[in-house]
This record gives structure tokens, C-alpha cells and sequence, in this order.
């Protein structure tokens, strides 16, 4: 077999447009100098990361369009039989690589990379940097030989502060015919095929979560702590089923079946939840000349059960929540709801929280929040009018008393 050759794109009537809110899905195919496919993917793809400017970090969430193109760096690997590769590049000098490697019953994406250049002013506006970064991680992409991989659910691959999300993905590597293999390996987002029902199925009451586990995140970098937190976070989001109504449900973010990280700027520290269905970004500022700190940004990505578009996004990058004096602590026993967007809240439990200026694992001095000290009025103003009540009696009483006497001689 000739060596690894020409990369060439799909012919554009192979295009599949997934919708006016998600990019296009397009079909990729890598050849080998014989003319014959070696790799074939047909999916969209989002990215979510952030940058710095000179305002402070900003989060960007920007689509593989549908000009991406094969790049001729792809490879068919050796005798189409060891790793291969496939690279699509877009925009001003980004790239996304699938590399891939088999062995004698299955194949798999062994690693996942992506270049993307700040430069690029289109997608990384105001940025302060100019240079090109990589990150990559490793996948659970993997199917058996002479079948394809196919994922319905968005996928969402994260590396390192760039979150990947693959929609209607369908990939296959060391193709046996130039084409898709009629069978196919599920992901295990899209869950075991339903069986045929014999009746419709009656839908079941949603029940209302509990309030959700408080747990401890903190976040640190190359000056120490720069994050401490203990809160249960909660999640409310309005969005269309299938059948096209309209539903509010609330999702209790489960700490046990959660990872956190985050990193630590001058300007903004940043708290990064992630699951298997879910992304929860939490950006903290401080202004500088009031040195107060507060709930900047929140960037939410999910999956939704029995959703019209199954992923759900919502982010808010102007908020003033949390709010407290740089070095202080944030403290808050009630429920308090930050709205994101009009169809999306996130309401926080038992909130401990600061950012900037931490020392150590400890909390800095408290500031209470203003639904606790409300909570604390109401029983000071009652105990203050049963007091004073008592007092007018005790005082109503001994006028009496005097009165009485002085209607009286001494004899």
C-alpha cells in the first residue's frame, strides 16, 4: 500500500446542518495514497474555554464551522493497521486531532488535542495574548473493529480549561469498505436501546429534589489558596420536552459523582464543576478600587432528559452576587437564587465562600448576608414589642396603684 497521502474533504453536498443553534455537522474523510478511506467522522463540535485580556478573564463558547477542512497531516498509519490520525483545521491556525489506535478487536481515540490560537481576533477578542495553545486528554471514544462509533447525547471531553462538546457523533477508524459499517457501538450517554412498548407509557410524577449536599471546593495556584468554599449548589432550568412542552425542573448537584477544579489570575479566580452530564463555571472578581469581591460569571452546560435539544446552555457574565470585602468571608444560611438567564437559575445553600486574599485552609472574617440578618430581625423587633408591651402594663399598673392610694386619709 502506498504511504499515507493526500487528506481530502467530503464533497460540501455531504454537509449536515444540525440547526441555527448548533454548527454544522460535516463528514471528514482521511485516504490513504490509493484513494481508499481509512477514517471517517461526521459530527458538530462546541468549545468552551476563556482568556485573558486586559479587563480580566472572559469565556468564550465558539462552534466548528462548516469551512473546517481535512488537513493533509492526517494518516492512514501503516498499512492502515497501527495508529492513525485525523486533523481538521479552521479559522486562523486551530486544529482539532483525533488520534487513534486498535488492537486486535477494537479501536479506540487515544488522545484528543486541540490548538487553538489567540490571535485569532474573530473568536479571541481583545485577548492579551497572542500565542497558540495546546491541550489535549485522553477519551472513552472507543468501538469494536469493522463498526462504527455512534453518540447521539452530546459528548462533552474536557482538557484541561478547554471543555469539548461532540454532538451526533458518528466515527469509525481502519475502515474494511471506504464507507460506515452498518453496525454499530453505542456510548454509554445514549444508555441501552429501549425495547418496543406495547402501550403508550404513562408518564410518572416528577419528584421534587431535596435540598442539595453541602460540600467543600477549594482552588489554589502558584501564590497558594486563592479559593475557599462550602455550599450545596442547585440547579432550575426551564427548557421544551420532545412533545414540545414547556417544563421547570430543579437538579441537585451530586458532590459525590462531581470533580473540581478551577485556576487563580490576578483578576479572577475561577470554580469548575464537572459530571458526567454537566459543566457549572463560577467566575469571582474584585474590583479594584472598592477591593470588594463578588460572583462575576456563571457558565452553565448540560444534558436534559427528554429534552427538545438535549443540550442545555446559559451563562451570565455581569452578575454581583456573593458579595464581600476583599480578605473577608461571605456567609449566607438561606437559600439565595442567582439568576443566570430567564430560563435558568442557580440557587445556593448554606453558602461559605472567598476568593482573593485567602490564608491558608481558613476563612477570612465573616460577612452575613442580608436574607440572614432579615431572619434575624424578626424575632429581635418581636422580643423588643413584647417588652416594651410589658412595660407599658408594668408602668399602666403603678399609676393605678397611686391612684388608688390617693383617694384615701390617714386617720
Amino acid at each position: 500500500m502506498a504511504a499515507p497521502g493526500g487528506a481530502r474533504r467530503w464533497p460540501l453536498l455531504l454537509l449536515l446542518f444540525a440547526g441555527l443553534v448548533h454548527g454544522a455537522s460535516a463528514v471528514f474523510v482521511v485516504k490513504d495514497g490509493n484513494g481508499t478511506a481509512c477514517i471517517m467522522a461526521n459530527f458538530s463540535a462546541a468549545f468552551l474555554t476563556s482568556y485573558d485580556t486586559k479587563n480580566g478573564s472572559k469565556s468564550v463558547t465558539f462552534e466548528l464551522p462548516a469551512s473546517a477542512e481535512v488537513l493533509n497531516s492526517s494518516s492512514c498509519g501503516k498499512g492502515n493497521a497501527s495508529d492513525s490520525s485525523l486533523v481538521i483545521a479552521f479559522g486562523r491556525g486551530h486544529t482539532l486531532t483525533l488520534s487513534f489506535t486498535r488492537n486486535a478487536t477494537r479501536y479506540s481515540v487515544q488522545l484528543l488535542r486541540f490548538v487553538y490560537n489567540l490571535s485569532d481576533t474573530g473568536i479571541f477578542p481583545n485577548s492579551s495574548s497572542k500565542e497558540t495553545k495546546t491541550v489535549e486528554s485522553v477519551t472513552d471514544i472507543r468501538a469494536d473493529i469493522n463498526k462504527k462509533y455512534r453518540c447521539v447525547s452530546s459528548k462533552q471531553i474536557h482538557l484541561r480549561n478547554v471543555t469539548i462538546t461532540l454532538r451526533d457523533a458518528t466515527i469509525q477508524a481502519y475502515l474494511s469498505n471506504d464507507s460506515f459499517s452498518t453496525e454499530e457501538t453505542h456510548c454509554e450517554q445514549d444508555g441501552p436501546l429501549p425495547p418496543s412498548p406495547t402501550a403508550p407509557p404513562q408518564p410518572s410524577p416528577t419528584p421534587v429534589p431535596a435540598s442539595p449536599s453541602v460540600s467543600r471546593y477549594n482552588v489554589s495556584g502558584t501564590n497558594g489558596t486563592c479559593l475557599l468554599a462550602s455550599m450545596g449548589l442547585q440547579l432550575n432550568v426551564t427548557y421544551r420536552t420532545r412533545d414540545n412542552t414547556t417544563v421547570t425542573r430543579e437538579f441537585n448537584i451530586d458532590p459525590s459523582k462531581t470533580t473540581f477544579g478551577g485556576n487563580c489570575t490576578a483578576r479572577l479566580v475561577t470554580l469548575a464543576l464537572r459530571s458526567r452530564n454537566l459543566l457549572l463555571v463560577l467566575q469571582f472578581a474584585m474590583n479594584a478600587s472598592s477591593s470588594r469581591v463578588f460572583l462575576q460569571g456563571v457558565q452553565l452546560t448540560m444534558t436534559l432528559p427528554n429534552a427538545r435539544d438535549p443540550t442545555f446552555k446559559a451563562a451570565n457574565n455581569s452578575l454581583r452576587a456573593l458579595q464581600a470585602a476583599a480578605g473577608n468571608s461571605y456567609k449566607c444560611n438561606a437559600e439565595e437564587r442567582v439568576q443566570v438567564t430567564e430560563a435558568a437559575f442557580l440557587n445556593i445553600f448554606r453558602v461559605w465562600v472567598q476568593a482573593f486574599r485567602v490564608d491558608g485552609d481558613k476563612f477570612g472574617p465573616v460577612e452575613e448576608c442580608q436574607l440572614d440578618e432579615n431572619s434575624m430581625l424578626i424575632p429581635i423587633a418581636v422580643g423588643g414589642a413584647l417588652a416594651g408591651l410589658v412595660l407599658i402594663v408594668l408602668i399602666a399598673y403603678l399609676i393605678g396603684r397611686k391612684r388608688s392610694h390617693a383617694g384615701y386619709q390617714t386617720i
